[in-house]
């Protein structure tokens, strides 16, 4: 059983290894010093990883759903330790504690951070930060997309009808959704690249601000963040991909291959995402300008920005939201525990849950109503069955009794519950930030403890995982 889990693992440890080669040759072409930090972690993750994989190397003819799991949950608990060698080994970061912390928020794409100035960091750092965004974003795309269907949690076997054979002779085998994947997510973060430098930005800051954008994963290289350029044009292109970013990336490729929009304009996921957002936008547009006494063009580029930074998880804002009024953290609470489309790199519970949840709440209330009606529960032309909506329901209780314990559980370490509340949401769910100064879109994560850094560095793997898949594995080695 262990032997496949081991491979893979190692496998993976190779390849991160392999990758922190670029950060180190990054700084010797910009400073003509070679980075010693990079190389030394890059020695250890292949040495380790290398000798993981060869020592369990072999063919898998099969693997369990049990094996699944353990592949699924293990890789997404060891990749951040392995991408914290560099961190770990630099004097920015104060210990093992700061290491993971950072390294977790890359991975998951959650992009909080522990670092209070991000621009006195040495290009090696910052790339790499951007590149764990990059790599963590096209992984939750895999996992969600390829993994999620066939291991059945939180509705995502309803997917596996859409990735069959059956329907739209649409990638039977895993491997190529995952090949598929990973050009169109590489030709995106080349297109928005360029869009980028053309946009006014210099090659380096375009390709990091690329892969914190379409990974909504936000963890740039600028302490202002997205506001440090003040560009119309810079905010509009990465409003766009951000938007990209929190739709199902298997459309994409559908829409390449058939060359027409019809799969995605017709998709009710897609059309339920895209009205919730622009509603949400129009809407408070007008209590923004109202309490700012604004124009409605430019409260309509504050609000729009900052508000799809929110519901896609990507946490890049260019304002303080917790200035702009007592209902701006609901909306923002609002927003963060909606996401974005299911297979696609955002965070949170996602729209096509909600759905789901509006569906059933319709035909309950039908059925009050007239009970010898017969109501079927649906979301555009797809019948949801009882199956799907008993696993909705049960993910959504899980994320959300996650929410409630783990709030308990930095309360009892002597946070606030303001304080703590907000950390917890904002790193299960992927937007990195909270509700008041200390974790608001102005503040960091330095100033907390090393209990609270590892509770919440497992808090953000456990958001990505979606929580119903840990808590799935653990109940099956339980009572294996």
């Amino acid at each position: 059983m262990w032997r496949p889990v081991l491979m893979i693992n190692g496998f993976i440890m190779l390849i991160m290894g392999v990758m922190m080669t670029l950060p180190a040759a990054a700084l010797y072409y910009f400073s003509g010093k070679p980075d010693y930090v990079f190389i030394q972690s890059a020695v250890i993750a292949v040495f380790l990883g290398g000798a993981l994989f060869l020592a369990n190397f072999g063919k898998i003819e099969k693997i369990s759903i049990l094996e699944g799991y353990l592949i699924t949950v293990s890789c997404w608990f060891v990749t951040p330790l392995v991408a914290a060698l560099p961190f770990l080994f630099n004097h920015s970061f104060e210990g093992v504690y700061d290491a993971v912390f950072e390294a977790t928020a890359g991975v998951t794409a959650t992009g909080a951070t522990v670092l209070k100035d991000v621009e006195a960091e040495p290009k090696s750092v910052l790339l790499w930060r951007a590149m764990l965004n990059g790599l963590g974003g096209v992984g939750i795309v895999i996992f969600a997309v390829a993994l999620s269907p066939f291991l059945g949690t939180g509705g995502m076997h309803l997917f596996n009808k859409e990735n069959s054979d059956t329907e739209e002779k649409f990638l039977p085998k895993i491997r190529y959704i995952a090949n598929d994947i990973i050009l169109v997510y590489i030709l995106l973060n080349l297109c928005c690249a360029g869009l980028l430098k053309a946009a006014g930005m210099n090659w380096f800051d375009a390709l990091c601000f690329a892969l914190a954008t379409l990974s909504t994963g936000g963890m740039t290289i600028k302490n202002a963040s997205i506001g440090f350029y003040d560009s119309e044009l810079i905010e509009g292109v990465v409003f766009i991909f951000m938007i990209l970013g929190a739709l199902p990336f298997s459309y994409y490729v559908l829409v390449f291959k058939k060359r027409s929009l019809e799969v995605v304009t017709g998709n009710p996921q897609i059309n339920g995402f895209l009205k919730f957002l622009f509603t949400f936008i129009l809407f408070f547009s007008c209590c923004y300008m109202l309490e700012k006494g604004v124009s409605f063009p430019e409260a309509v580029r504050v609000v729009g920005f900052n508000l799809t930074a929110a519901v896609t998880t990507t946490g890049m804002y260019s304002s303080d939201y917790l200035s702009w009024g007592p209902w701006a953290a609901v909306v923002f609470l609002i927003l963060f525990l909606t996401g974005g489309c299911t297979g696609s790199t955002t965070g949170s519970i996602k729209i096509f849950r909600w759905q789901v949840v509006a569906a059933f709440l319709k035909k309950h209330s039908i059925k009050a109503v007239s009970p010898n009606q017969v109501a079927v529960m649906k979301t555009g032309n797809k019948v949801i069955d009882d199956t799907i909506a008993a696993s909705v329901f049960a993910l959504i209780l899980a994320f959300l009794a996650a929410i409630v314990f783990f709030t308990l559980v930095l309360c009892l370490s002597g946070l606030d519950f303001l304080t703590a509340f907000g950390a917890v949401v904002g790193n299960i769910t992927g937007a990195g930030s909270g509700f008041n100064e200390a974790v608001g879109p102005n503040g960091n994560f330095a100033a907390f403890s090393p209990f609270v850094k590892y509770v919440l560095s497992f808090v953000m793997v456990l958001g990505r995982l979606e929580v119903i898949t840990v808590l799935v594995l653990f109940f099956k080695i339980r009572f294996k």
